[in-house]
């Protein structure tokens, strides 16, 4: 049975043929050291086709495709030109060698040519990449090694590219830093309040909390020096008038031991490294759950932004995370547990990082596993979402997250809950008129600006656009125009009926000249009414007088 060897080089697919070789009785150990040699090896293995990548974008897609399992199009025309033809019904007289045991499975389910990759085959392509530059003549020196360094850097980008807001390997970072934080942050205000409790020791039973410890400890720093002066100061760390007195009144009754100058300075710089310490976790903190809004939103809005942190970090990644079921996502964290009852066969654990969620807090005893599974489906459905959508919303966590809350009235209350299929439903319908609100909103600013351009060029202004302080003055403006209409229309009557008195004929003429530049009036009423109703009159009064003297 002949043997084809494929070897997906960075310049392209090659094809290779092994003549002679009996793989029952073949040593591995005696090919892997033949391989070496290459006079040897190229009486065996011979190349008979090779088919080169157009260009490096190609090279990096067919490189992709093979990683993946998949075989392209090229890939399956190259195998089909240059291998013997597979008869149906009959058995076929070769096989195919493969380095990637996956594309060879789909090799053999598209095209029905059998395949096989174990040790002998990858020994035989160790030797062919070994000596892969001898079997093509036309290569240049160099330009094998060039291909290899360019695809291997595209590749590794391009595995590497995504979205930089939704990296989470800075969660992953930064939950560690701040369960590092809280771990240190507590050994040294254990030690700050260890340090100064020898010079005041009463302090520790009226001041619990351990920022406002080191605070209260860097701002009185010698216990004799403090006096009732300083109270509202001491209020406005404390929070509190009473401790603030408490402290000073125990301060002058103190049993500690007095501190040199050096030891106080040494105190008040370690407690201010304390408190910078605590400030600290403080931005890390918002970092963290500005971070998570931005990767997870619906798995953040759904269990909260550490514990969901706690999850991606754990899982490796967001993608981790969504890949696994939601049994696997309820014990994660509970790795240790999970081994010693399967070894001793005991009771499996109910919850992992899971149990630090509040909904586990709120169920009953006998609820917890219960709440638990749920908890963990509703978890693994919400990291899909983040993992896996285009756009990133916290809609399908809010409604995921009133799931839980109907699922623990349930069992508190009896409650029957809503079904899944509807909740979701709700929720689509909810992101649909969100994104037919965010369409609709342009288009409105837009026509917005056309009404106000054809307002300002046919010289009118729109109602809405006027403002209201200068309403009541444009009224009065209208009114004494239409009231300076009138007295030109008396007017213009009065000059009529004398051009009348003087002469019929003319003052027909006159009239209906009149009566024509009225209707012009009455047309252009916007700004050049006033002109030209003032000119008319003009002209009116000097013909009737030029009439008269005649």
């Amino acid at each position: 049975m002949a043997l084809y060897l494929l070897y997906e080089a960075a310049s392209g697919y090659s094809l290779f043929v092994a003549n002679g070789l009996d793989e029952i009785g073949q040593n591995t150990e005696a090919v892997r050291n033949s391989v070496v040699d290459l006079n040897r090896f190229g009486k065996v293995v011979q190349l008979t086709a090779f088919h080169p990548f157009d260009s490096a974008l190609d090279a990096l897609n067919q490189c992709n495709s093979v990683s993946e399992g998949l075989m392209t199009d090229e890939l399956r025309n190259f195998l089909e030109l240059n291998l013997p033809k597979v008869k149906e019904g009959k058995k076929p007289k070769f096989s195919l060698g493969l380095a990637e045991p996956k594309i060879g499975s789909h090799i053999s389910e598209a095209t029905k040519i059998p395949c096989q990759s174990n040790e002998f085959v990858l020994e035989l392509l160790r030797g062919v990449r070994l000596h892969f530059d001898r079997f093509l003549k036309d290569l240049k020196p160099g330009d094998l090694e060039k291909a290899q360094l360019g695809l291997g850097h595209s590749y590794s980008r391009a595995k590497v590219k995504f979205n930089v807001n939704r990296v989470d390997n800075m969660v992953i970072q930064a939950i560690f830093l701040l369960d590092t934080l809280d771990k240190d942050i507590n050994s040294f205000s254990m030690r700050v309040r260890e340090w100064y409790s020898w010079h005041f020791p009463e302090l520790v039973k009226i001041v619990n909390d351990n920022y406002l410890y080191a605070k209260t400890a860097k701002f009185i720093e010698d216990k004799a020096k403090l006096s009732e002066e300083k109270i509202p100061e001491l209020t406005d760390i404390l929070g509190d008038e009473d401790k603030a007195k408490e402290v000073v009144e125990a301060a002058k009754a103190s049993m500690g031991q007095d501190l040199s100058p050096i030891d106080l300075i040494n105190v008040h710089q370690f407690a201010r490294r304390v408190m910078d310490l605590a400030e600290y976790r403080k931005k890390l903190y918002d970092y963290l759950v500005a971070k998570m809004n931005d990767i997870a939103p619906n798995l953040a809005s759904l269990i909260g932004e550490v514990v969901g942190a706690r999850l991606i970090s754990h899982a490796g990644s967001l993608t981790n995370l969504a890949k696994c079921p939601s049994s696997t996502l309820q014990i994660l964290g509970a790795e240790k547990a999970l081994f010693r009852a399967l070894k001793t066969r005991g009771n499996t654990p109910k919850y992992g990082l899971i149990f630090h969620s509040s909904f586990i807090g709120r169920a009953s005893a006998k609820n917890k596993g219960r709440m638990a599974r749920y908890l963990a489906n509703k978890c693994s459905i919400a990291s899909r979402i983040d993992c896996f959508s285009e756009s990133s919303s916290t809609t399908f966590g809010e409604k995921l997250r009133e799931q839980v809350e109907e699922r623990l009235d349930f069992y508190d209350k009896g409650v029957a809950p809503r079904k899944n299929i509807d909740v979701m439903k709700a929720a689509i319908e909810i992101l649909e008129n969100q994104d037919m609100e965010t369409e609709e909103a342009p288009k409105k600013t837009s026509k917005k600006k056309k009404s106000k351009s054809d307002a300002t060029e046919n010289g009118e202004l729109m109602d809405e656009d006027k403002p209201t302080g200068d309403a009541t003055s444009e009224d009065e403006k209208s009114v004494k125009k239409s009231k300076k209409k009138e007295k030109r229309r008396l007017e213009q009557e009065q000059t009529v009926e004398e051009a009348n008195g003087s002469n019929g004929v003319d003052a027909e003429h006159d009239g209906t000249a009149a009566k024509k530049k009225k209707k012009k009036k009455s047309k252009n009423e916007d700004g050049e009414g006033l002109r030209t109703a003032s000119s008319a009159i003009k002209k009116k009064k000097k013909s009737s007088k030029g009439e008269v003297d005649n």
